[in-house]
């Protein structure tokens, strides 16, 4: 929570959602010991506890709603190709249709001729009653390859058919999925304003002051652990990737949102190696599960940090112990503390890549100084 907004909801009492949204997400490891129950309701901590919870279901929905979106959209590419494919094969179908249809009434015509058995025998000319015969050969050989492409294209017909029902099917399910789980983020956010509702300004305060703390006393036990090594300089196409992320600081948050006027965490961070030159997974589970994972003590700027046991959160490292993410609702693209919410590992969009020789860390005290403003991609 900025102070400023702090401030507004502690001095001129405005309401308390729009205070309570921009509450810190703590790790869990770091929340302090409950503290005895106030007058009349939950402790600090336990409040805190119930908003980290709640927003935690939240993101765990909104990355399953996004994972079944991303499925959705290869299902729509992949009965788009089948469709396509069929289209081709049902003309090819009619075409080969037409020429046995051809056939047909070539032989029908023939049936009353000479055969060329006949035909040779009586010839003036053998060798030109010969040259009918090829001819004839290669007629046959002919008709016979249109009968097979037919029978091809019949099989082929109805094998892409029934894929493209099956892809149809699993289209409409999918969508049906989707709708559960956008409704499921819908309920959980419901649940989160209700809790911030029902707090007064001075609980709003206490919350976000115990967060605060927990948030600072985590970040102290990573850097004095020496998990974290010097800073390592990035790959020419991690420093891009940063660079966008850091443009977007100040951007809302909005579950589901890829940009450019809003994102949610592995909305940012896939649309930063997007524009960077190097597609990653959309969600943060995907992110996890196909990167290369690199150690903490080995992090260098670009690389992505994914929280929680089952990868629900990730944001960018952008060095000297702090990330770029794009943190919950009603909070902004921001900078914040690597610890800011327990850390599962780290991956690497581009392991392969060489670090930048001479590289130029960004001032993090001030990510866009006057005469080193990047441009707004988006």
């Amino acid at each position: 929570m900025s102070g400023r907004l702090l401030r507004r909801v502690c001095t001129a009492c405005t309401t308390t959602m729009l205070a309570a949204q921009a509450v810190l997400l703590t790790p869990a490891s770091a929340v302090a010991a409950p503290e005895p129950p106030e007058p009349g309701g939950r402790s600090v901590a336990e409040l805190l506890t119930d908003l980290q919870r709640l927003y935690r279901e939240a993101e765990k929905a909104a990355e399953a709603h996004n994972t079944t979106e991303e499925k959705l959209k290869e299902r729509r590419a992949e009965a788009e190709r089948l469709n396509a494919r069929l289209a081709r094969t049902r003309l090819s179908l009619n075409e080969s249709r037409g020429a046995a249809g051809r056939l047909a009434r070539q032989q029908y015509q023939n049936i009353t001729g000479i055969s060329p058995y006949v035909r040779l025998l009586l010839a003036r000319d053998p060798q030109h009653a010969l040259d009918q015969g090829h001819v004839i050969g290669q007629l046959a050989r002919e008709r016979a390859e249109t009968v097979g492409r037919l029978e091809g294209s019949e099989r082929e017909a109805d094998v892409l058919a029934r894929r493209a029902r099956a892809a149809l099917d699993a289209q409409l399910t999918l969508t049906e999925r989707k709708k559960k789980e956008r409704d499921a983020v819908r309920r959980r956010l419901d649940d989160v304003e209700r809790l911030l509702a029902s707090l007064s300004a001075d609980q709003l305060t206490a919350v976000a002051d115990l967060e605060r703390d927990d948030v600072a006393e985590a970040q102290q036990k990573l850097m004095a652990s020496g998990a974290l090594s010097d800073d390592r300089p990035p790959s020419t196409e991690g420093d891009r990737a940063l660079r966008y992320a850091v443009d977007q600081l100040g951007k809302p948050y909005e579950w589901g949102a890829e940009g450019p006027a809003a994102y949610d965490c592995s909305g940012l961070t896939s649309q930063a190696w997007q524009r960077a030159g190097t597609p990653i997974p959309r969600t943060s589970q995907q992110q996890w599960a196909r990167l290369d994972r690199v150690p903490l003590d080995a992090l260098r700027p670009g690389d992505l940090v994914v929280y929680f046991p089952d990868a629900t959160h990730v944001a960018m490292y952008a060095g000297e112990g702090m990330v770029v993410q794009a943190p919950r609702p009603g909070e902004p693209v921001k900078l914040s503390p690597i610890a800011t919410n327990p850390i599962l590992g780290a991956v690497r969009p581009d392991p392969e890549a060489e670090p930048v020789e001479d590289y130029k860390p960004l001032d993090l005290s001030d990510p866009h100084p006057p005469n080193d403003r990047t441009p707004n991609d988006a």
